[in-house]
């Protein structure tokens, strides 16, 4: 006589479940050690599908208009992909060789001031000393021992020289790894833009074959959800990073500040980091303008507070605005928890990911009202 109500098969997988739980948190070190395992194996297809979803904004963007202005699809993908590639590629190293170069211009300035600031500080302590004498208060005298350092300094690298040439080995072995994984999931990437459509068809019918029918439709429905808001979330953060941007390099030219592109594509970049963002961008930027002109440094914060609340309060709202569905204060939350746990990826991740589960909930939350039969509101 067949049990239905006796649902063995679930139980026993309750059981293992929670078996597999309770010694996953007894060996923490070994499931860790397992997942980064796992993630360094799939690490280029997980690179590759990151590249593939950034590249396709402005691909679609192309496509649409090779859509409207050209007369035949013939050629529509490839032109358009290599477009898209040299776009995003010229981007990224134009960020590079705009700000790579004032860095090493900034630090070359104060190497070479560095001289004029130790007599100004000697000049100031012995201004303060002497001061301080007329009220017979003495400073402890600094005494330096030149031999005594570069002894130290000798002992160390002769102690700590064949650990560091180890680690610098170390540390280009992992270049020349990260290198192979990214042209690995940059070929990865063209095949997923190349074939985006048939990998979409083939992938609803795997999910539509392996799945029960509910369980199918709600996969392929977060599926869509979870496309959407990444697809909004980059193309509103992109937006408001290029109005930023632009505005902050007008004002700065306006006022005269120093380093008027290099500071305005720090801020553009960083931007793209939800409300952190500005913070970090004006640590760098002040300093760079810091090594030149201290007054103007202080100027160009209070620039900067009055352009972020522009920003904050008119641009965001309508450029990025209800892209992703999200409140300010889980916007907050996401980006904290996310860059504790994750650093700047988690940062810039957080908050998608943190809408789709905020709209997965809230649609599981109006559905059982409904079914209770109360109002949504």
């Amino acid at each position: 006589m067949k049990h239905d109500n006796f649902p063995t098969k679930r139980i026993l997988g309750i059981i293992t479940f929670a078996l597999l739980l309770y010694w996953g948190l007894l060996h923490p070190s070994q499931v860790g050690g397992f997942l980064s395992a796992v993630f360094s194996l799939f690490a280029p297809f997980v690179l590759g599908f990151a590249i593939a979803f950034l590249v396709n904004v402005p691909l679609r963007l192309l496509e649409g208009l090779w859509d409207i202005h050209a007369k035949s699809p013939k050629g529509k993908r490839p032109v358009c992909l290599v477009a898209s590639l040299v776009l995003v590629a010229g981007i990224i190293f134009s960020l590079f060789f705009i700000v790579v170069p004032a860095l090493a211009e900034s630090f070359s300035n104060l190497a070479s001031q560095m001289p004029m600031y130790v007599r100004q500080l000697e000049s100031l302590i012995l201004s303060l000393t002497q001061l301080l004498a007329e009220y017979n208060i003495v400073l402890p005298t600094l005494d330096l021992d030149l031999e005594r350092i570069y002894s130290t300094v000798l002992n160390f690298f002769t102690q700590y020289g064949q650990a560091l040439m180890d680690k610098t080995i170390g540390v280009t072995t992992s270049i020349v790894s990260v290198l192979v994984n990214f042209v690995l999931a940059l070929v990865f990437s063209l095949y997923l833009l190349a074939q985006k459509e048939t990998l979409m068809r083939q992938s609803r019918k795997a999910v539509h074959a392996l799945l029960p029918q509910r369980w199918a439709t709600n996969t392929l429905q977060i599926a869509t959800l979870t496309n959407k808001t990444f697809a909004n979330f980059v193309t509103g953060q992109l937006t408001e990073a290029v109005i930023l941007g632009s505005l902050c390099f007008i004002g700065m030219t306006i006022f005269r500040f120093p380093y008027a592109a290099v500071v305005s594509v720090l801020i553009g970049f960083c931007a793209l980091i939800p409300i952190f963002g500005a913070i970090i961008g004006a640590v760098i930027g002040a300093f760079l303008i810091l090594l030149v002109a201290p007054m103007k440094a202080l100027w160009f914060l209070v620039f900067l507070i009055v352009l972020q609340q522009l920003e904050g309060n008119l641009i965001y709202p309508r450029v990025v605005g209800k892209s992703v569905g999200l409140p300010g204060i889980w916007v907050l939350a996401a980006v904290t928890v996310g860059g504790n746990a994750f650093g700047l990826l988690g940062m810039l991740l957080s908050v998608p990911v943190c809408s789709v589960l905020y709209t997965l909930f809230r649609e599981f939350v109006n559905w059982r009202l409904e079914q209770k039969g109360l109002s949504t509101e």
